[in-house]
């Protein structure tokens, strides 16, 4: 790995101070990687092509493909690069989501003909060792030696602040810009219940940081993060308490696909209120009491820890974004289509300004953005189909529109359903529970969206997207042959569904005949 050779010890004070807990080697090699101790900020000469402000998944893809293209960039970043997905999110939590699936699977291994002793426990403090260990390892594509090295670019560390429409400061130097990109992201945001903010609570910036499992964890938000976290802390021994405001879990995904997801946790022993308000917490001198309404009656609870989960906030403070004539709100910094701020010369991609709060959507945005800047043409950023995927047990992927979406756009659909229970490999699998449903615009072959529940869905929606990409409609689709036995070969009977419509009564009087004829 580039620059590994022959690294300086990082001081345990310096690794505390950027958010990172413990001062292991896994984490050492981390820091060196995306924050080095000993880095030295180039000197800028000229305008730069393009300046992007934040590391995360869009600033990276942002200046590897304009450098790539042979522009001249300067890459700058206040905190740790690779941002959220390489250090707090995607890649941290899928570590720990597969711990805690192996372990889940091992409790009921006895129905496969596999005997665990009793009383097994989850090694927590490993779980987490693993997943330090693979952020590390996986920190070196994203490292400041790799983006100077290998891809020319000029790493900066400092925050950035905008002096004029096409300058900007960062650590004491100014650096000028024909067009720049904000790519800087998004923070845990943190509700206003009572109290909440005199109390010591995780978010995903600091859950990873535990070496201990919680005996007994409040997660507030049922949104992704919240439902996936509270499912894996479950597995992995935690007495896990759920609370979402809103009627049901991951309130934009299908009633139906959420339902299943909400009985297996319940099963498996979270606790879910849905529907409640949370109005205090409190702390006495051992436990953290959360007060709720619901039902019409004021409850309470006491946990060990509280994980909150309840959104994100874009990261707008201290760019000096006034004095660069770039309009943002609450929301974000606001854009149009082919993200353009209200600065020209301005561009934005990721969490900061967009609806789709993914890793992959910042990347396809990032190219976007990079390309309308500095090359001719005008790409959209509303063409894009875009899946997304929530990691439960089962997984929950989408793309393109639901049903009730269609019916508020005045448009009917037909829904083609087929489940993992008329699966062979699913049922020989003993991953039975879920379905695939196929949305068509209604009389028709076309392809609208798709939703799966199934063990790897988010492996499966892709499917379903290149159809959606490729105008590839249900007859095709029908025909596109799978291995036997597969899970994936579901998405194909769905298909058949459709194609049983076609065959109508006259049709098949017609059919009847022919037989009778040739018989």
């Amino acid at each position: 790995m580039s620059g590994l050779k022959g690294r300086d010890i990082i001081d345990t004070e310096r690794i505390i101070r950027l958010g990172v807990a413990p001062s292991d080697d896994h984490n050492q090699t981390l820091i060196h990687n995306v924050s080095p101790p000993t880095w030295t900020n180039p000197e800028p000469s000229g305008r730069y092509h393009l300046v992007v402000i934040g590391a995360g998944t869009a600033g990276l893809i942002s200046a590897a493909f304009a450098a790539g293209a042979g522009a001249r960039v300067a890459l700058i970043e206040r905190h740790l690069m690779g941002g959220d997905c390489l250090n707090v999110g995607c890649v941290p939590s899928k570590s720990l989501i597969r711990s805690s699936r192996v372990f889940r699977e091992l409790q009921n291994a006895a129905a496969l003909g596999w005997h665990i002793p009793e009383g097994a426990e989850a090694d927590f403090a490993q779980v987490m060792r693993r997943m330090r260990a693979l952020r590390a390892q996986i920190s070196a594509h994203d490292s400041a030696w790799r983006y100077r090295d290998q891809k020319g670019i000029d790493v900066y560390f400092g925050s950035a602040c905008f002096t004029g429409p096409d300058t900007l400061e960062v650590a004491g130097k100014t650096l000028h810009f024909r067009k720049a990109v904000i790519a800087t992201g998004a923070r845990a945001a943190i509700p206003p219940i009572e109290g909440l903010t005199e109390v010591e609570f995780l978010t995903n910036e600091t859950v990873f940081n535990l070496t201990e499992c919680p005996r007994r964890l409040a997660v507030i938000g049922g949104g992704p993060i919240g439902t996936e976290l509270a499912q894996a802390f479950n597995r992995l021994g935690a007495e896990v308490t759920l609370f979402e405001a809103g009627p049901q879990l991951l309130g934009k995904e299908d009633p139906e696909a959420v339902a299943i997801i909400q009985k297996v946790m319940s099963d498996e022993g979270v606790h879910l209120i849905l529907g409640c308000q949370l109005q205090r917490i409190e702390t006495t001198a051992t436990d953290k009491v959360l007060y709720y309404q619901a039902d019409g009656s004021l409850e309470k609870i006491s946990v060990d820890a509280i994980f909150v989960g309840t959104g994100r906030t874009p990261n707008v403070e201290g760019l000096g974004l006034e004095a660069a004539g770039v309009y943002y709100t609450q929301h974000g910094i606001t854009t149009t289509d082919d993200l353009r701020t209200t600065n020209a010369k301005i561009y934005t991609a990721g969490d900061v300004a967009m609806q789709w709060k993914f890793t992959h959507a910042a990347e396809d945005a990032a190219r976007i953005a990079v390309q309308n800047a500095l090359f001719p043409g005008r790409r959209k950023l509303g063409t894009l189909t875009m899946p997304w995927c929530t990691y439960t047990d089962p997984e929950i992927a989408h793309v393109g529109i639901h049903e009730e979406e269609a019916r508020k756009r005045g448009f009917a659909v037909d829904t083609f359903v087929h489940h993992w229970s008329d699966v062979d490999r699913a049922i020989t699998d003993g991953d039975d529970e879920g379905f695939v449903k196929i949305y068509a615009k209604k009389g028709t072959e076309q392809i609208l969206g798709g939703t799966i529940v199934a063990r790897h869905a988010g492996e499966m929606i892709s499917e379903l997207t290149l159809a959606i990409v490729g105008k590839i409609g249900l007859k095709k689709l029908a025909s596109v042959i799978h291995p036997y036995p597969t899970q994936a070969d579901a998405i194909r009977r769905a298909a058949f569904a459709y194609n049983m419509t076609r065959v109508t009564p006259f049709a098949k009087k017609l059919l009847g005949l022919w037989l009778r004829f040739t018989r």
